[in-house]
């Protein structure tokens, strides 16, 4: 029991597991019992709708509602009601938001909307990335540009990002484009100055080395850098995927054409709290998965980094990652194409990632067994 408070102690797997079970039990607990806190009685009455019109409506003088007269009418209809029931206008319970799944899902186009607002997601950390990396190389290895660049590139991080919306929708218009634009700028201003630190992280010792043995210039930054930087920089691009969610919905907001974000907005303004709440841990599950996707990608592509020799299946995996990578970035330019082109890497763009998926499947057939030996 003491090393459960020990300071920076670990925990065992069964300790672990039995921990987060409570944990959870816990969570839905302090979570139920604040719903009942905040709920109250509200008097069931005949011909009475409590709910206001929606302000996503279109507006008219026909349909308008004097709220004040309203409340005046009802408020004796009130004070005689004699039935009651139980209603969650602030914190629904737990309950209530599971049974709004199966509506989000038929009627509300959950899944969609989802797949949708991931798209877009995949699409602004691409460019992102292909942005912030060749620049931050620069800006990390050659003086001329850190002395360019440098500051200009860390005042970037203090920009309010959704202050700068407006000049978004005048440069890119107000579809898909700029929502990319959008994500991509937000995530780059956070990534590119880590791209230039994790440079600067770079122990001396590497360096030393491939100088002593007359590497040139390119053969240090393919040999020492590139391995040094992209092996921290997948941690540093997991963390900021939790940050790409969050504008994400700001830009689905701009033009509510569909997605998570505007489904989300458009569910708050009707006042359907549970939905609303409901669409949030689906962020949550979606932000989860990802994370467990950078985890998993982090120790095949790098198992330098958890492994101290290498092992069989490793090189099958790495290429079925890149293929699957490799084919996610041709699609991504799908629309830049010819249509007979486009059709037929539409086709391929089902075969060959489930080519990948094989080839990753066999990878860590093969990885087991030679683990199982090591043991």
């Amino acid at each position: 029991m003491s090393s459960l408070f020990e300071l920076r102690g670990t925990l065992k797997k069964q300790q672990s597991l039995i921990l987060s079970i409570v944990g959870f039990v816990l969570f839905l607990l302090i979570w139920w019992a604040l719903a009942e806190l905040l709920s109250k009685q509200r008097p069931i009455l005949e011909d009475f709708d409590p709910r206001l019109p929606s302000s996503l409506q279109a507006d008219s003088l026909d349909n308008q509602i004097d709220l004040d007269s309203l409340a005046r009418v009802d408020s004796l209809r009130f004070a005689n009601a004699k039935e009651f029931v139980k209603v969650y206008p602030l914190l629904p319970p737990p309950h209530q938001v599971v049974q709004q799944f199966p509506e989000l899902v038929q009627k509300d186009e959950l899944l969609p909307n989802t797949v949708r607002s991931v798209w877009l997601n995949v699409q602004g950390y691409f460019w992102a990335v292909i942005i912030s990396i060749p620049i931050g190389f620069l800006i990390g290895l050659f003086p001329l540009f850190r002395g360019l660049f440098n500051k200009q590139v860390n005042a970037l991080r203090y920009l309010p990002l959704t202050a700068l919306t407006g000049l978004f929708i005048i440069w890119f218009g107000i579809d898909d484009t700029m929502k990319i634009a959008f994500l991509a700028f937000g995530i780059i201003v956070y990534l590119l100055p880590v791209v230039v630190q994790r440079i600067d992280e770079v122990h001396d010792v590497y360096l030393k080395t491939v100088y002593t043995l007359g590497a040139t210039n390119w053969q240090t930054i393919k040999t020492v850098y590139i391995p040094a930087v992209f092996s921290k920089l997948m941690d540093d691009i997991r963390v900021l995927t939790a940050i790409s969610w969050t504008y994400i919905i700001i830009a689905e907001l701009l033009n509510r054409q569909g997605g998570i974000g505007s489904l989300i907005y458009i569910k708050a303004r009707q006042g359907q709290i549970p939905k609303v709440f409901g669409i949030l841990f689906v962020i949550i599950l979606i932000g989860f998965l990802q994370d467990r996707i950078f985890v998993y990608l982090d120790k095949r592509m790098f198992p330098h980094k958890y492994y101290k020799q290498s092992l069989a299946g490793i090189k099958e995996i790495e290429f079925g990652i890149f293929t699957i990578l490799g084919m996610i970035t041709i699609a991504l330019f799908l629309g830049m194409m010819p249509a007979a082109l486009a059709d037929v890497v539409s086709l391929l763009a089902w075969i060959v990632p489930i080519a990948g998926l094989m080839l990753i499947a066999y990878g860590e057939f093969n990885l087991r067994k030679s683990l199982s030996k090591q043991n």
